[in-house]
């Protein structure tokens, strides 16, 4: 059942007072896509992680020990490689203030939720 216009419309200023709210949660439940630079990272820790697993399984298989103790530092280093954060993410971490959001005091008394259950009590005490 498509909805009607009004609630499209509602529907669609529930999504800008989110966006509105919190930039960030909007973000993650769009699903955005990583970025070239990020994908390239992750994949070549994905790729170092697995080259590790075969030089310290090679190690294990061998009578040189050494092999396992490097694969095991090379999986290390890959997994480390694919989840750091790159400098200029690390700049706007969330210790940090970044220059496009207000601080919390400066924020508005009532938040999203508040909001729409004030919407949702008028709307049932009007009908």
């Amino acid at each position: 059942m498509p909805l009607s216009e009004h609630e499209q419309r509602l529907l669609e200023q529930m999504e800008k007072a989110l966006y509105a709210e919190d930039p960030k949660l909007a973000s993650t439940l769009r699903g955005s896509s990583l970025r070239p630079a990020d994908r390239r990272r992750l994949i070549l820790g994905i790729l170092g992680i697995v080259a590790g697993l075969g030089l310290l399984l090679a190690g294990v298989m061998t009578p040189y020990w050494e092999l396992g103790v490097v694969g095991f530092v090379v999986m290390l280093a890959g997994a480390w490689y694919a989840i750091r954060r790159p400098a200029s993410a690390a700049a706007a971490a969330p210790g940090t203030s970044a220059p496009n959001r207000r601080p919390k005091s400066q924020r508005s008394s009532s938040s999203f939720m508040d909001r729409l259950e004030q919407r949702w009590d008028r709307r049932r005490d009007g009908t």
